[in-house]
C-alpha cells in the first residue's frame, strides 16, 4: 500500500507568516471544505472585521500542526481520535471539545463505470480500491473498521491504495487510477466526476463523528470563540445539511 508524504510543515510556515490580529484559523477536516468556506462566508456578512482563513487537510495532518504550535485558533476534526489525542496534549481543553456533526461512508465509481458494486462483498471483485491512509486519516480508519467488522479487510488490504486525505482518495476514481474509493456521502456530492455505487449501512458502519475545539494557545482566541458558536447554531447546521452531514447538534447548546 502506498502512502504519499504531506509536507505538513510547510503549511505550519505558511500559517506563521500570514497571521495577523482579526483573523481567525481554523484547520479543518479536508472533508469540511466547502461547507467551511460558505460558513465563513456567510459569518462575515455580520463580523466583517473578522477574517476567516481556514487550513483544509486530513486530520492527522492538521493535529501535527496544531502539536507543533503552528497559529490555529480552531480544529475541526473528522473524527474523535485525533481530536483526543489534541486534549491528551493539553492543547485543547476537554471541556472544549463539540460534538456537531456526523456523515456517512459511500463507496463511489466514475460515472462511466460499468461495475455493479452493491456489498462490502463486492469490493474484492476490484483491482484497485482508494481509501484515506488507514493508519491516520479518519475516513480511512472508518473504512478500515468498517471492512474488519465485515471480515473482509485482510482480503481487500492487498488492493487498497491509501491517499493522504479523503479528498485524495476522491480524486484516484475521477482520475482512473483506482476502480472505486471509500469516501464520504459529502465528498461524493461535490464531484461530477464520480457517482454512489452504494451507502454503506448505518448497522454496518462505525459511529462516524466530527468534534470541534478552540485550541489552547489559540492566538485570536476573542474573535474565534464566538466563531465556535457560530459553527453550532442555526445558520451554519443549514449550510452543514445542505452540504450533506447530519447535524448532531443542530443549534447553539441549551441546557
Amino acid at each position: 500500500m502506498k502512502i504519499r508524504v504531506h509536507s505538513w510543515f510547510v503549511l505550519i510556515s505558511l500559517l506563521t507568516a500570514f497571521a495577523h490580529a482579526g483573523e481567525v484559523r481554523i484547520a479543518a477536516a479536508a472533508s469540511l471544505s466547502e461547507a467551511i468556506t460558505e460558513i465563513g462566508a456567510a459569518y462575515r456578512t455580520s463580523h466583517p472585521e473578522t477574517k476567516i482563513t481556514p487550513v483544509f487537510a486530513g486530520s492527522n495532518v492538521l493535529a501535527r500542526q496544531v502539536e507543533s504550535g503552528a497559529p490555529i485558533d480552531i480544529f475541526f476534526s473528522a473524527d474523535e481520535k485525533t481530536m483526543d489525542g489534541l486534549v491528551k496534549s493539553e492543547r485543547i481543553a476537554k471541556e472544549d471539545v463539540v460534538p456537531v456533526l456526523s456523515n456517512a461512508l459511500v463507496v463511489v465509481v466514475r460515472q462511466d463505470s460499468t461495475l455493479s458494486l452493491q456489498s462490502a462483498e463486492d469490493l474484492t471483485k476490484l483491482q484497485r480500491l482508494s481509501i484515506g491512509d488507514p493508519a491516520a486519516v479518519p475516513a480511512g480508519v472508518y473504512a478500515k473498521a468498517w471492512l474488519t467488522g465485515r471480515d473482509l479487510w485482510e482480503k481487500i488490504q492487498p488492493i487498497t491504495v491509501g491517499a493522504e486525505n479523503v479528498r485524495g482518495a476522491l480524486a484516484a476514481v475521477e482520475t482512473g487510477n483506482a476502480d472505486a474509493a471509500i469516501v464520504y456521502r459529502t465528498d461524493a456530492a461535490v464531484s461530477q466526476k464520480v457517482k454512489i455505487s452504494f451507502t454503506v449501512p448505518a448497522a454496518e458502519a462505525p459511529a462516524i463523528v466530527y468534534p470541534v475545539a478552540l485550541c489552547r494557545e489559540a492566538p485570536n482566541a476573542a474573535e474565534a470563540k464566538p466563531f465556535v458558536e457560530f459553527l453550532r447554531g442555526d445558520q451554519a447546521a443549514d449550510i452543514f445539511r445542505k452540504r450533506g452531514f447530519t447535524v448532531i447538534l443542530p443549534a447553539t447548546a441549551k441546557p
